[in-house]
């Protein structure tokens, strides 16, 4: 009896000759010293400020890459949003970088996450301090004009920051109903302005938005700047993705000071993934201080699953250096102790250890820094060890699930229906889910095979 309901809501859907084309995930992409003090926020009904929406699997695409760029006296807008991290918008104080984002689809800008990014070091502890050009008073301000020319009246302000601290920071933004966005940076860091600004679509939850926090060869290896960076390592593995990416961290801290500021650090980040990258400076000289490593980075882990995000954690890489390769094995056993002891809790990060033990001729003279080629391959190994422990992996978790909620369910079949019907604002977070006879296109006949196969399911 199923199966011929079944076949008569096809037959009846087969009626309409109208076949809707899906946006593929990609095409979401248009054509990537001062003293720091505590963070004061202050927050509209456009900004999100959590309990944040994470989902698996989805991608969150950027959608103002090469978009119309606009500020109000530097020369440079679009450096902001070009290809290129290396080239960043300069500016002083009392200006904005705005987005005409008029041109991406309403339902691809509902949440966004607006990131900026600045090359300084991530926060100012530790002994090398180093802290230019990043936006200390700012706002970040959306407007519902109309694109094609700068709006100079009309915004409003989603989020306000003061005595910010950090050399990057995320924040999610309702845009339901807004065109345009923009930072509005009203004091900086040595009195100049060096930031990119990315915009990413999170309308559907937060997937692919990671923060890595570790000592100097953390910031080396996750900079984006310099070099290919660890979101377009993965961007090049696969299209559809191009995650926000925080470089977290600072040279010549430890497991010790990760301790003493994650939660700090987790309270103003909306990054569903964070690495935790710390033991090189624990273990320089010192063998026998694994009890303490192991209980600060198990502090750190339990604190990013409170706040209800992933963490990850890879090896520690060897050293050629004698003050610290004997001591590394030491520490990397307290590693495989965490992955034991938290299962599928803890996302495995990348083995180091084995990495560099494998190719000695990435490590600079000093033995325990990659050299640039070496930094270069990490952050592609970086890539490739996540895109196979968390893209692939959540990617292949629920065939035929449309809105990624880990369930093949008659919401998804519902979902498709209202998406081939052009009922506004509905949107498929991974379309190609339904796309059975794998056309690169949404019509009747994927939607009955899609109906076929959860009858199936419920035979099974």
């Amino acid at each position: 009896m199923k199966k011929i309901i079944a076949a008569i809501v096809c037959a009846a859907l087969a009626t309409n000759s109208v076949i809707y084309y899906p946006t593929s995930a990609s095409a979401a992409e248009p054509a990537g010293q001062t003293e720091k003090t505590a963070v004061s926020d202050s927050v509209s009904m456009t900004s999100v400020t959590g309990p944040y929406k994470y989902v698996s699997g989805a991608a969150n695409p950027v959608i103002s890459r090469n978009v119309p760029a606009y500020s109000g006296t530097s020369y440079n807008p679009s450096a902001g949003n070009d290809d290129f991290y290396y080239s960043l918008w300069n500016a002083s104080p009392e200006d904005y970088l705005a987005y005409d984002l008029s041109a991406v689809p309403a339902q691809q800008k509902k949440t966004v996450i607006a990131v900026w990014y600045n090359l300084s070091s991530y926060d100012s502890i530790g002994q090398y301090i180093s802290c230019n050009a990043e936006p200390i008073d700012y706002t970040i301000e959306v407007n519902s004009a109309a694109g094609g020319s700068y709006p100079e009246t009309g915004w409003e302000i989603a989020e306000t920051i003061e005595n910010n601290g950090y050399s990057s920071r995320q924040h999610v933004i309702n845009m339901e109903g807004y065109n345009w966005i923009r930072v509005n940076v009203t004091k900086a860091a040595g009195n100049t302005i060096n930031l990119n600004f990315d915009i990413h679509d999170v309308s559907e939850g937060i997937s692919d938005s990671w923060i890595f926090f570790g000592d100097s060869i953390t910031a080396g290896g996750v900079n984006n700047a310099y070099g290919t960076g660890f979101a377009t390592f993965i961007n090049k593995l696969d299209p559809r993705y191009f995650p926000v990416q925080e470089n977290g961290g600072i040279g010549g801290i430890t497991s010790t000071d990760g301790k003493q500021n994650i939660d700090k650090w987790l309270s103003t980040s909306p990054a569903k993934y964070v690495s935790i990258a710390y033991g090189t400076n624990d273990a320089w000289g010192n063998p026998g201080n694994t009890q303490k490593y192991y209980d600060n980075t198990k502090y750190m882990i339990d604190a990013v699953l409170q706040s209800g995000k992933t963490p990850v954690l890879p090896k520690i890489p060897s050293s050629t250096n004698p003050d610290v390769g004997p001591n590394i094995g030491y520490y990397n056993a307290m590693i495989d102790k965490l992955y034991s002891e938290y299962g599928d809790k803890l996302v495995k990060g990348p083995d180091f250890e084995s990495f560099f033990n494998d190719n000695p001729e990435y490590l600079s003279s000093d033995g325990v820094h990659p050299n640039s080629e070496g930094y270069e391959a990490m952050r592609s190994f970086w890539a490739e060890t996540m895109y196979k422990n968390v893209y692939s992996s959540a990617a292949d978790t629920v065939k035929h699930d449309v809105n990624m909620d880990n369930a093949f369910n008659v919401e998804d079949i519902v979902l498709v229906e209202r998406y081939m019907l052009n009922v506004p604002d509905t949107t498929l977070s991974d379309w190609e889910a339904a796309n059975f006879n794998e056309n690169d296109k949404l019509d009747v006949y994927d939607l009955c095979m899609m109906k076929n196969a959860l009858l199936k399911s419920f035979e099974s």
